[in-house]
């Protein structure tokens, strides 16, 4: 008599919820934004679309958990390499590094302009909230010496328009493809420069 196939694990609430937006999360990176459905996710991890139903109420509920998350995990990191660069004088490439590689190779450029333009702007709220706490979290930590806001507001535009069009703008012009990260760092000194002069 044959085996039958295996009983997936039962998992909790929480397990479930967590295996279904890291099955988004990379079904967003390798796919693109319109990938993330609620019937793909469900295949990719053996659940059925009912499951997800339970959890996220839409697809639109399962791509605002994954916008809520990948925002939370993303500042976080940015956060505290900026705090590490400002502590130690060290040079702001790291803070550029990673939140372009966070809006490029992570997909949040790709979320955020999907969402943009299948109107669904109150989606982006997560990521612009998480934005806004980093940048208070920043100036609670003492980081209040420049103008915060603007210099969040630069790399963050500048880190998703370069997802968006780095690649072919750089081969348009002729310019590296990291072009974009070293102009960004530049600011990022120049700024910290003149606030230094002022102070």
């Amino acid at each position: 008599m044959p085996d039958s196939a295996p009983t997936p694990r039962r998992l909790s609430s929480e397990e479930s919820r967590n295996a279904a937006l890291d099955a988004a999360r990379a079904l967003l990176v390798e796919r693109g934004p319109q990938s993330v459905t609620l019937t793909a996710v469900a295949a990719r991890i053996g659940r059925t679309h009912a499951n997800l139903l339970h959890h996220f109420g839409s697809a639109a509920g399962l791509q605002k958990a994954l916008g809520e998350r990948m925002a939370a995990t993303i500042t976080a990191a940015i956060g505290e390499a900026a705090l590490r660069a400002r502590a130690q004088g060290r040079d702001p490439r790291e803070v550029v590094d990673l939140t372009f590689d966070a809006f490029d190779r992570e997909g949040a450029g790709a979320l955020a302009s999907w969402m943009i333009l299948s109107g669904n702007h109150d989606l982006l709220d997560p990521v612009l909230d998480a934005i806004h706490r980093l940048v208070d979290d920043l100036a609670q930590a003492g980081v209040a010496d420049v103008a915060l806001a603007e210099e969040t507001l630069h790399l963050v535009l500048t880190a998703l328009g370069d997802a968006l069009l780095g690649a072919a703008m750089a081969r348009a012009l002729g310019v590296p493809r990291d072009r974009a990260r070293a102009l960004a760092t530049r600011s990022l000194l120049s700024g910290r420069a003149v606030h230094a002069t002022v102070d």
